[in-house]
């Protein structure tokens, strides 16, 4: 809807929970902002919902001493998001209000901060010219955040063409000057800052529709990288019970991928999980940049005790900043933990407005929403001819590890890959935890993946990876023979089947996080140890009894594994690598 044209009052007529009913004097939109007035503190909602002269609002505080009665303005606007230079480094609310400014240890009810510091100067470098015609999204000039070259764009709101009045010299600027003037058709003048604001939960279409190519990325995780793949500005998500390793996987992901900005969303997270989130991050060291990774990073922090409205604004928030960088040409990824408990706090508004509920009293619209959300992702070609991305991979934490319940069945629908966490695999020690038979990839399925992953690792890549697959599928139907059968109630061979699935599974799946060189493994790196896995799996091998396969096979994964502990191509890599040659000659048959 448009936004209203005057700024509309009412009054507090009724209270349930942070559900607010308020009794209005004039028109009101959709989605607008509204503040409530409380003790001298103002209160910020937003309308979710108009009847007649009622407003339903969702109120992003907590409740607490509100009466009917109470005064309530309306801010004339939709929940939006400040968007300009400072963001990267930010720890922020769903609403965007910077957490590190705000005073005190505990957040206080109605303490709302600027999005970035209004007085900080930025060197600005113009990129435009006087006469140049420009468009929504169109790059006029740039500054410099955290050695990222940040755009600073026309306005996302302008509706056809405009020509640049005047541009700004390169010099020192604040983000509230004017830098640029543009003129319509009509003659009215639009001064630009660096700042402009866009609703949340309206997607940025500042680019034009071709079609998309296929490039994997890269994100350091064999299990994923490997055999089921994510493209840049694909989606995905990793649903899996509490304790099977969904937090410890987004952070490795965030870490390693190939990715020029990371925003984390942490629409749920428990508040220990949050606190770890920002005093972790600021000490990581950035692999691709070898500087901070918090430096490329923004957090988006509503935790699950937190209200139920800021915490379902906050995935909205972190997708609109998503949008503004990729608008750049930069390659964003976005990071959700969880969505489920974003569909929860759906799902509480949704009760309290007594809407038909669907499956698990979920919204009946449940599948639209995700759906619409994860659509928002993807790689996108900018007016001016360059791409940019937003690669989206959510955590869903299903209640008891059910994979079948409404959430996971939803997003399964509408997210291409499918990172199932297994608490069998997580109880055994082995992670990642994503089961190889559950998980999959659609975009193995897509010819134009096929031909690049075939060009940009080698030729018969994509067999490759259907082999490792089988070899892991044969070994789990192997592993529950023996379990029923005993070990001396199958043949050598199923024990044979079983091990060499057995390498697979230490070598290519299971990775250690938390060890310098194994932590990332680079595409080139994983493609010779599969090479090395699949010439193992090939091997034929002779035993006399199954008492002999046991042990020889954890030699095998003791030589590869050190493989993958040391530096690619080192002195102690060719090392093991002959120590494993010398182990496969000793069982060769003749």
């Amino acid at each position: 809807m448009k936004e209203t044209a005057q700024h509309t009052k009412g009054k507090v007529s009724g209270i349930i929970a942070n559900l607010v009913i308020v009794q209005v004097d004039g028109p009101v939109a959709q989605n607008e902002i509204c503040y409530i007035r409380h003790s001298g503190t103002a209160l910020m909602a937003e309308v979710i919902k108009v009847l007649g002269d009622k407003a339903y609002v969702q109120v992003f505080e907590s409740t607490r001493g509100l009466q009917p009665g109470m005064e309530v303005d309306f801010a004339g606007h939709m929940l939006e998001a400040a968007l300009g230079p400072g963001i990267l480094s930010k720890n922020y609310d769903g609403l965007m209000h910077d957490l590190d400014a705000m005073t005190g240890v505990f957040l206080e009810r109605g303490e709302y901060t600027d999005a970035f510091d209004m007085g900080r100067q930025w060197e600005f470098r113009p990129l435009a010219g006087v006469g140049d015609t420009v468009e929504a999204g169109s790059w006029l000039g740039e500054v410099d955040e955290n050695n990222i070259p940040h755009k600073i764009m026309a306005p996302f709101k302008l509706e056809g063409q405009y020509t640049v009045k005047s541009i700004a010299r390169a010099g020192t600027y604040g983000v509230q000057d004017h830098i640029a003037i543009l003129t319509g058709h009509d003659g009215r003048e639009i001064p630009v800052s660096m700042v402009q604001h866009w609703p949340v939960k309206k997607a940025v279409k500042a680019y034009v529709r071709k079609p998309r190519p296929f490039k994997l990325l890269e994100t350091g995780v064999r299990t994923i990288d490997t055999l089921n793949p994510i493209v840049e500005g694909g989606t995905g998500f990793i649903p899996g019970p509490f304790g099977s390793g969904k937090t410890v996987m987004q952070q490795a992901i965030s870490k390693q991928a190939e990715a020029d900005i990371v925003i984390v969303a942490a629409c749920g997270e428990r508040a220990n999980e949050v606190v770890d989130l920002f005093t972790e991050f600021p000490e990581l060291d950035d692999p691709w940049t070898g500087r901070k990774l918090m430096e490329r990073t923004t957090i988006i922090a509503n935790t699950s005790n937190m209200p139920v409205a800021a915490r379902e604004a906050s995935v909205y928030t972190a997708m609109a900043i998503a949008e503004y960088y990729r608008s750049m040409g930069l390659k964003v990824l976005l990071l959700a933990d969880s969505t489920s408990r974003w569909a929860q706090a759906l799902r509480e508004m949704s009760n309290r407005m007594e809407e038909l509920p669907g499956p698990d009293a979920f919204p009946m619209d449940l599948p639209a929403i995700i759906s619409n959300f994860y659509s928002r992702a993807g790689i996108v070609y900018l007016k001016n001819g360059r791409t940019g991305s937003i690669t989206f991979i959510g955590t869903v934490s299903p209640a008891g590890g059910n994979l079948k319940e409404p959430v996971t069945e939803s997003t399964k629908k509408v997210a291409r890959c499918f990172y199932a966490l297994s608490q069998q695999r997580a109880d055994s020690k082995r992670y990642p935890a994503i089961d190889p038979i559950e998980s999959y990839s659609k975009y193995l399925e897509y010819p134009e993946l096929q031909e690049t992953l075939n060009q940009q690792i080698s030729p018969g890549w994509v067999g490759q990876v259907e082999e490792l697959k089988n070899i892991l599928l044969r070994g789990k139907e192997a592993a529950e023979q023996i379990n029923i059968l005993g070990d001396d109630g199958v043949s050598v061979d199923t024990h044979l089947i079983f091990w060499k699935s057995e390498v697979v599974d230490a070598i290519i799946l299971q990775q250690d996080a938390f060890d310098e060189v194994d932590a990332r493994s680079p595409l080139r790196r994983q493609k010779y140890m599969v090479d090395k896995v699949l010439a193992v799996a090939q091997t034929e091998l002779a035993f006399d009894s199954y008492e002999e396969v046991n042990p020889y096979f954890k030699r095998v994964i003791a030589a590869l594994k050190q493989m993958n502990y040391s530096e690619f191509e080192s002195p102690g890599f060719r090392q093991y690598e002959e120590e494993l040659q010398g182990i496969l000659e000793e069982r060769k048959p003749g």
